[in-house]
């Protein structure tokens, strides 16, 4: 058991970050590692869940599967209205259909990403990569957000508006985050972030 006061509290969110990084694992990319399976529309049983993932050294229970969900920044995970099964809301590798309604975006939205990737983001457009979506964002502050978890970070302006018109599918998981199979490279648009002394936020495109 975890010691009380400030020492405890710490070990126990280095915990819980262990142990999300470990879910986002089995449910986006490779249940199998522990012996796990999801349905169509990615679910899991939850109390499978536990007992494979104890089974494979990790020690987790219910009410920490629950604290992780609900306090996770991102909103990464959810649990059915039940409480039996598990899934994460967005970012799979893996094939499944999450069972959303193709939605009419925000006339603009955003992607935050590193600087080093814009040579190949201007010839290629935006591409989900080993993910099903690419994934944009409502507002810039999210975006630089994701982009500074892959480097010196950069905010690209997606002409949604433009790209619903012609026919591009959006969809959007149940945290918020707006999802499309591709993003050409001509709705693609770098912003200005004067607050950051990177010359990369000014990188052409």
């Amino acid at each position: 058991m975890h010691a009380s006061g400030a020492s405890g509290v710490g070990e126990l969110s280095e915990d819980l970050t262990s142990i999300s990084k470990f879910l986002s694992l089995v449910l986006r990319h490779a249940p199998e590692t522990i012996g796990l399976s999801l349905n169509e529309a990615g679910w899991a049983n939850v109390e499978l869940l536990l007992r494979q993932a104890n089974a494979h050294g990790k020690r987790i229970d219910r009410a920490m599967l629950e604290k992780i969900v609900a306090t996770s920044d991102k909103r990464r995970f959810a649990i059915s209205g039940d409480g039996l099964m598990i899934r994460a809301n967005q970012g799979h590798s893996v094939d499944v259909n999450l069972g959303l309604k193709a939605l009419k975006p925000p006339a603009q939205l955003f992607h935050g990403t590193a600087s080093r990737f814009v040579p190949a983001i201007a010839e290629q457009g935006l591409k989900p990569q080993s993910r099903q979506h690419v994934h944009l964002s409502a507002d810039i502050a999210t975006a630089l957000a994701v982009g500074r978890r892959h480097g010196s970070p950069i905010v690209l302006r997606v002409d949604s508006a433009k790209m619903y018109e012609l026919g591009h599918a959006f969809f959007q998981s149940q945290n918020g985050v707006w999802l499309t199979q591709a993003v050409p490279s001509q709705f693609v648009h770098p912003i200005h972030l004067p607050k950051l002394a990177d010359d990369a936020t000014q990188h052409p495109l």
